[in-house]
């Protein structure tokens, strides 16, 4: 006679179902990831994403203000290197600003938080998640991320403070780029992402 299975096979199926279900929950409703990251959520179940901790010289007051001049000086004072796409700041908080990024032809439209924790300069946790099903994005979630906090030293034109920063953390989804060289485009090589 057989023993008995310690794990039989409803139980797994069921397992997965569950695990599924969290994941997608998580992924709707927006949640902070295990390194404190906070993400704003996606209504596609499969999707690129990256999560990213930034330590700047700047005060977190100067970063953020940088940050929504960027978005506010669309497209005369500043513009998306990063193919030329466009943000938009959806809402703000005490220590965290909600923003979209939706691609030059309008097709696309990822979503984006930012939280900043003051510290020994500015502490910046972003996550970008794109709102479609996609797996493999070019770069373009890091690039979504990083052409907000990137300075001059970076090649980028700030509007209001130049600070300089280090990533402490780049985590992406599978399939999702991570390549600081993507970010900044111009020109014929444009595309629409």
């Amino acid at each position: 006679r057989t023993p008995p299975s310690p794990v039989c096979a409803p139980d797994v199926a069921m397992a997965f179902r569950w695990a599924a279900a969290v994941a997608a929950a998580a992924t709707l409703c927006g949640v902070a990831t295990a390194d404190g990251v906070k993400c704003p959520g996606s209504s596609a179940f499969v999707h690129a994403s990256t999560q990213v901790i930034v330590k700047t010289a700047g005060t977190c007051h100067d970063v953020r203000q940088e940050i929504e001049a960027r978005v506010a000086g669309q497209p005369d004072k500043w513009h998306d290197p990063h193919n030329n796409g466009v943000y938009a700041i959806l809402s703000r908080g005490a220590d965290e600003v909600q923003l979209s990024r939706t691609t030059r032809n309008g097709q696309y439209t990822d979503k984006l938080a930012l939280t900043f924790v003051d510290g020994d300069g500015c502490e910046v946790r972003g996550c970008s998640e794109s709102q479609v099903f996609s797996v493999a994005d070019f770069s373009t979630n890091y690039c979504n991320l990083r052409m907000l906090y990137c300075g001059s030293a970076d090649g980028c034109r700030p509007v209001a403070h130049d600070f300089t920063h280090r990533e402490t953390m780049v985590k992406t989804s599978i399939g999702a780029g991570k390549d600081p060289e993507k970010c900044i485009v111009s020109g014929a090589k444009q595309l629409n992402i």
